[in-house]
């Protein structure tokens, strides 16, 4: 520690020179001030931004060049001379190619055209414009290989929702905040949702107020930022204005009239004496619940073996509880398992489907609170020192449901005391019960840092503290299990509480960071840096009647053995080497060492280039690069019981046994290691003129020993499942932007952008190492995302109107479920999603917006495909069909809010109306 201490003492006991400062007001060509402009003294990372007047304060070094930039607008750079510079941008249209960016490059920051590599910038009025209510779905309706969705019924699924970029999982985009990396949420996808077996950050708690833009480096990156950038990152920028602020009020409705938002958020900065700034946020929301239940099939008559009718009238399209274990369900497809006095649970079915056809369930969105607040600022401690911070706290509440439990599942004849529970203490009362979930989320990250400039030489040293704890309740349920105390009586079934603390999980981690850069000559910067991270992943017990026997119904708790805490830490270092040959062409390499304290180190490189020509109006671009994704302390450590829907036997108690446990060391499951990649970016942008461009990239990302979370396996320790390194894999495809923007039309102004993703290719390339890894996963992990996605904007700016008129194009995906045909497979049809946007200014400082997003209510739908001429001859049968759809969607209970292959809101039309007031 004495050593860190005295380097950093060496690095800054010089760094006392002379500076000025540098003050004025930015605009744009009719006058009116640009709030967010990006001021920064060129080749150093010393910048700040306008505030709401547009004005701006920056300290710099004397001859130095200043560079203003804006999204959208000409970038223009001036000479620090005088003590006051006032700039006039010039609208460029759409995204900008000369954005300076930080993302991509531990040395001297550039501009679009001059990166080697394909990078997005949303600014907060791309993101504002989607009038979707959390940053990830805004994102959603922006970046065309951005993906992210909601699962309904998926326990603590429902406090974070799944994202990825380029297909590829959540826990291989890497987030930061200000450059500095964010803590992973404590939550691990466990069911059969897209991102199963893998965890992310939780971008939705990230308040959008609170963001200047977003970087998104579509690339990977793991040489020049670490671990879990296999497919890029993403850099979120937060807000630094320090005059005037605004406060917005927000509401929404579907169509439906259901799921009702509202939510206010409040943003504002001041200088802190005449050497700080701070921006802050405040963030207020409700959600309230809405409900998309499907229609529950009563069934058609069975056929045997050789298309006869069997004896009784058997019904085979829904569940039926075995007289012997109510907890077993059978699916009438197998006339060996249905009895023929069955006839009487028939009408038992029938008459509770008459009253509730929906069988009572309740799948949609769940109601959600959320109170979130983050701060960024910083301090001047001299002429050339600064002392920068940023913090924010999210707490959020999520109120969902599991399945209905009707009265033909759990049946009084079996559990007699549910009708003590669920009703009145008379068998007439007991109309079943449905068991609810409430998830609790508070996530936390904090950044101290340091940054200092002598010589030319940049230096930034920080520390960055996060964390996510997620605790659950399950209420109206029961522990089901038969176990008697010393006297005989039952601890549970009649006297069961009906409420219960299953526990949770909580993550944190810290991070240390040093970075140096230093522009060497007018062709040479270096970048050079280390990282030491320590990560910390808990599992919270729950009470006893949660997890004992077979726990609570729904949602068993964390047992004792399950639980615990769990540590590592890591160590890294960075080099970083660009080279100008010429004003034109640009080489930028990059190595990287890291040493984890549980599976050992990694060692992974990067170049890339790019080369101008016709009068920078083309620029040729490409990166070679390898990469890796430690596995996460989640993946390592999770063992657990879970309740999981499994097609044909209804709702199933299975496990996960960790790897470092010895039943895994029993059946042979080896210790996880980390995951490789190759990388390989090819691509062009061009700006042919004033108010067009567009940028074409190609990827091909293999990754070798991925880690995946395997189906369940029948092993002498029950029904299980395991996480390993399972196979290797290769996805490709095609990244496009293009904008045009100007177009004078009547008294206003018009501008058109289109951009795309189209996945040529996204498989596995290996055979896999364990036999767990059937069609249904296969289809989750590589089918279940859309082949291509589009966006085709317009927007009309006309006095204090602006317009715009969003289409989103998600194509194809095709899932093979669990108990469906292997002579079938399901296909979701193309849809286009429209969005509409009006905005007023009615005076200066207060605008309305207006945003319909599903302007024609476009629902998913999905279809049947025959594999095989078996699956066509089967497909030529309703009532085969029938029973493969009920099947597929748990007998029609989820006919639209499927669990598999959905890509866009199944809520329909929403009506979004918003007010901001600017103080």
């Amino acid at each position: 520690m004495k050593k860190i201490t005295l380097l950093f003492l060496l690095l800054n006991v010089s760094f006392l020179f002379a500076q000025k400062e540098i003050s004025g007001v930015v605009k744009d060509g009719s006058g009116a001030a640009l709030p967010g402009v990006n001021i920064i003294e060129k080749g150093t990372t010393n910048g700040v931004s306008t505030d709401m007047d547009g004005a701006y304060k920056i300290k710099v070094q004397d001859g130095a060049t200043i560079v203003f930039s804006y999204i959208g607008f000409n970038k223009v750079e001036r000479a620090a001379t005088g003590s006051k510079i006032d700039v006039v941008l010039s609208e460029e249209g759409g995204q900008a190619l000369n954005e300076i960016v930080v993302t991509g490059t531990r040395t001297a920051q550039r501009s679009n055209t001059t990166t080697a590599l394909p990078i997005d910038v949303i600014s907060a009025k791309d993101l504002a414009s989607t009038g979707q209510a959390s940053f990830d779905k805004a994102l959603q309706y922006k970046i065309p290989s951005f993906n992210t969705v909601q699962t309904p019924v998926n326990d603590a699924t429902s406090l974070l929702d799944p994202y990825e970029i380029r297909n590829m999982g959540p826990s291989r985009t890497l987030i930061l905040i200000n450059g500095k990396r964010k803590n992973l949420s404590s939550l691990l996808y466990v069911q059969t949702s897209p991102g199963r077996g893998e965890t992310g950050a939780d971008i939705s708690a990230i308040p959008t107020d609170a963001i200047e833009r977003v970087e998104i480096l579509r690339d990977g990156a793991s040489a020049q930022y670490g671990s879990d950038a296999i497919a890029g990152v993403m850099n979120i920028i937060l807000k630094k204005s320090t005059n005037g602020g605004s406060v917005t009020l927000r509401s929404g409705l579907t169509s439906e009239g259901d799921g009702e938002m509202l939510g206010v958020s409040l943003n504002n900065g001041a200088t802190v004496g005449d050497k700080g700034y701070i921006n802050y946020t405040l963030d207020f929301s409700k959600v309230s619940q809405a409900n998309r239940p499907g229609t529950v099939d009563g069934g058609t008559k069975n056929l045997g073996p050789d298309n006869e009718p069997l004896s009784g009238g058997e019904y085979a399209d829904f569940i039926y509880t075995d007289p012997n274990d109510p907890d077993k369900w059978v699916n009438g497809a197998n006339p060996a398992s249905i009895r023929a006095d069955n006839a009487a649970g028939i009408i038992q079915i029938n008459d509770f489907l008459a009253k509730k056809p929906d069988a009572g369930n309740i799948n949609g969105s769940p109601e959600t609170a959320a109170a979130k607040f983050l701060v960024n600022g910083g301090f001047d401690l001299s002429e050339n020192t600064l002392m920068y911070y940023n913090a924010a706290y999210v707490y959020k509440k999520v109120n969902s449901f599991a399945n209905y439990r009707t009265t033909y599942w759990k049946q009084l004849s079996s559990l007699p005391y549910l009708k003590d529970f669920f009703g009145d203490g008379t068998a007439a009362s007991y109309q079943g019960y449905v068991p609810t979930f409430t998830g609790d989320l508070n996530d936390y990250n904090a950044t101290l840092g340091y940054k200092a400039v002598q010589n030319g030489w940049n230096t930034d040293a920080s520390v960055t503290v996060g964390g996510n704890t997620q605790r659950y309740n399950v209420d109206n349920s029961h522990n089901p299990s038969d176990i008697q105390d010393l006297n005989g009586e039952n601890v549970y079934r009649e006297n069961s509480p009906i409420s219960f603390n299953p526990g949770g999980t909580s993550f944190n981690h810290v991070v240390g960071n040093l970075d140096i850069s230093k522009i060497l000559s007018d062709k040479i910067s270096i970048g050079f840096g280390s990282e030491i991270r320590s990560e910390t992943f808990e599992v919270i017990e729950g009470d006893k009647a949660s997890w004992d026997g077979s726990g609570a119904d729904s949602f068993a708790g964390n047992r004792p053995e399950n639980s615990g805490k769990w540590n590592r830490y890591n160590l890294g270092g960075y080099f970083d080497l660009a080279y100008d040959v010429t004003e034109d062409f640009l080489i930028n390499g990059t190595v990287r060492y890291e040493d984890y304290s549980d599976f050992g180190a990694a060692t992974v490189w990067k170049i890339s280039s790019r080369y101008k020509f016709a009068e920078d109006k083309i620029t040729l671009r490409g990166s070679l690069s390898t990469g890796f994704r430690a596995p996460t302390l989640h993946q390592i450590y999770t063992q657990k019981s879970q309740y999981s829907f499994v097609a044909g036997e209804g709702i199933q108690v299975s496990g996960i046994i960790n790897n470092v446990s010895p039943q895994a060391r029993l059946i042979g499951v080896p210790k996880l290691d980390a995951e490789k990649s190759t990388n390989v970016t090819i691509g062009i942008g061009a700006k042919p003129s004033r108010n067009f461009n567009f940028t074409l990239d190609y990827y091909n990302i293999k990754v070798e020993d991925r880690i995946i979370l395997g189906d369940i396996k029948s092993t002498p320790y029950g029904n299980v499942a395991w996480f390993e390194n399972s196979f290797d894999s290769r996805t490709s495809g095609l990244d496009v932007v293009a904008n045009y923007n100007n177009i004078l039309i009547g008294e206003g102004t018009l501008g058109f952008n289109l951009s795309g993703n189209i996945t040529f290719q996204n498989e596995r390339i290996s055979p896999v190492k364990s036999d767990n890894f059937g069609q249904t996963l296969e289809s989750l992990m590589f089918t279940s995302r859309p082949v291509t996605k589009w966006i085709l904007g317009a927007n009309y700016d006309l006095g204090k109107f602006a317009f715009s008129l969003n289409n989103t194009y998600f194509g194809k995906t095709t899932f093979n479920q669990a108990g469906l045909s292997s002579d079938l497979r399901t296909e979701f049809i193309p849809k286009v999603v429209t969005d509409l946007g009006v905005s007023f200014s009615a005076t200066e400082k207060l605008t309305l917006s207006l945003n319909i997003n599903n302007l024609l209510n476009v629902l998913p739908e999905w279809e049947f495909k025959a594999e095989n001429a078996a699956g066509t001859n089967l497909l030529s049968d309703p009532l085969q069909v029938q029973n493969q759809s009920n099947l597929i969607t748990f007998n029609q209970r989820y006919s639209q809010m499927t669990y598999d292959g959905y890509h866009f809101s199944q809520l329909g039309t929403m009506f979004n109306l918003s007010l901001n007031y600017k103080f």
